[in-house]
């Protein structure tokens, strides 16, 4: 068993003990992380002169070898260790000899995983945040080609007032807009480097910090040495910042699968993102946007996970904290995944635009409008809305729309109806007189657009990475 702290032990750790607090089945994949932070801080102390020129170049020629090797699979991680540290200065030191042993000079453990949780953080924040990025470059796609793609806009599942599909897309896109200002905001929290905050209390070593930041690409180093290693604070508000993403993929999922359903039939997903049934051979199914939404709640268990092992963890360092890595991986491959299939899905989505309208219309969504009409005619609003209320229950008894009724038969209800409520209640017009900042008429949709293609140029897909350089 290759451990870093046997010289106090007399004994072996039981097999059993040593298994349970093994952690190098789940934090090989900080392997990346562990190397990047290892080669930075054998660069600062040679740098403080603390290792020689030739030890510092020996032992990162056996850590890019290393990395070479597990890359190419000459070499693999085995559960021989105790976690990814004790694989990666083992091996080193076998490599480069006793030089390999001064690599954890003026670190510990403590700041080193703080260290490596913090990098791969970092990156697959950046990576999702590049996956939303594309999901929402899709979903301004169909605003732009859909402005007057008219359907119903609903409240309570009802058909209430009718909006456009580029309306109902806009929606979305200001939520995943939201969700990469919530990653901006806690990048720039979370971007500050732990290491040289050692187990707890610094060290009495003439660290250069600020260079190590700088080589890793952070704004500087974290300032309080015990809060270093024990904060976990960026990975909750990481894992907070996914559930809300996963929230809002879970209700855009549920809207297609209602509208791929043979009573709505808006939608046709593609082939290539449906299955069909063993038994029923009619059947095409919208699995990725049902799967999509049930693996909201397992995100949403990592985050309560991370948040009840923190919540009596007294300072500094606790074991406890292993505890944030395999629910919190897990979590990132999750929102990743169901982002990338979820944008595949709908940029191959057709819109069934005919039915969208026709189902808006037979939906009565032009009733408001109707009264509108008869208040702008002089009639008391109360009135109208009564008046409008019973042609309603006519057009229910006869299955028609109100578009469908006679001028006549209109006039039975109201002699304030003339020619010009066929104009009045039409999708078009419905729509379009609806300007105000924000509502889907056609000025203020454009409008929209203009302003969310603004947001994707200012906030560009590599905006992250983009950010920790130039502040770097």
């Amino acid at each position: 068993m290759a451990q870093l702290w046997g010289g106090r032990f007399t004994k072996d750790t039981d097999d059993m003990v040593y298994a349970f607090n093994a952690s190098i089945e789940f934090d090989k994949r900080l392997f990346h992380a562990d190397v990047e932070g290892s080669k930075a801080h054998v660069k600062m102390l040679s740098s403080a002169g603390i290792i020689s020129e030739k030890e510092r170049d020996d032992i990162l020629k056996g850590l890019d070898s290393i990395l070479e090797d597990v890359d190419s699979g000459k070499l693999i991680i085995t559960s021989e260790y105790e976690d990814i540290h004790s694989f990666v200065e083992a091996v080193l030191t076998e490599r480069v000899g006793d030089a390999g042993k001064k690599l954890h000079t003026g670190r510990s453990r403590n700041d080193q995983v703080a260290l490596d949780m913090r990098l791969y953080t970092r990156s697959r924040m950046e990576s999702i945040d590049e996956a939303l990025y594309d999901l929402l470059s899709e979903i301004l796609k169909v605003m732009k080609e859909n402005k007057e793609t008219y359907m119903p806009g609903f409240t309570h599942l009802q058909k209430a007032q009718p909006v456009t599909l580029a309306h109902h897309f806009g929606a979305y896109f200001e939520m995943f807009k939201r969700d990469r200002a919530r990653l901006n905001d806690m990048y720039y929290r979370m971007n500050y480097c732990p290491l040289g905050a050692g187990a707890l209390a610094g060290t009495t070593y003439p660290l250069d910090r600020e260079m190590t930041a700088e080589l890793l690409g952070f704004f500087g180093p974290t300032f309080n040495s015990m809060d270093s290693v024990s904060d976990r604070d960026y990975l909750i508000e990481f894992l907070s910042a996914l559930s809300m993403i996963m929230m809002h993929l879970s209700r855009f999922s549920e809207e297609i699968i209602i509208w791929n359903s043979n009573e709505y039939g808006f939608v046709e997903i593609d082939d290539t993102y449906s299955t069909g049934s063993s038994i029923m051979p009619q059947k095409k199914n919208p699995d990725i946007a049902e799967l999509v939404r049930g693996k909201t709640g397992r995100v949403y268990g990592a985050l309560t996970s991370m948040l009840t092992t923190m919540k009596g963890l007294p300072l500094a360092y606790n074991k406890d904290m292993q505890e944030d890595k395999e629910f919190s991986f897990d979590a990132m491959d999750t929102v990743e995944n169901c982002l990338i299939l979820f944008t595949g899905m709908i940029r191959t989505m057709k819109f069934r635009k005919e039915r969208m309208e026709r189902s808006a219309k037979q939906g009565f969504t032009n009733a408001t409008d109707a009264a509108d009409y008869l208040v702008k005619k002089g009639m008391p609003f109360r009135d109208a809305h009564s008046v409008i209320g019973r042609i309603v229950l006519y057009c229910i008894d006869k299955n028609i729309a109100i578009d469908d009724m006679e001028l006549s038969k209109l006039k039975e209800f109201s002699d304030m109806f003339e020619n010009d409520i066929y104009e009045a209640v039409s999708m078009e017009t419905c729509v379009n007189k609806r300007n105000t900042k924000g509502a889907p008429g056609l000025n203020a949709m454009e409008k929209e657009i203009e302003e969310s293609e603004e947001f994707l140029s200012i906030y560009n897909k590599k905006h992250l990475s983009d950010a920790r350089k130039k502040e770097g």
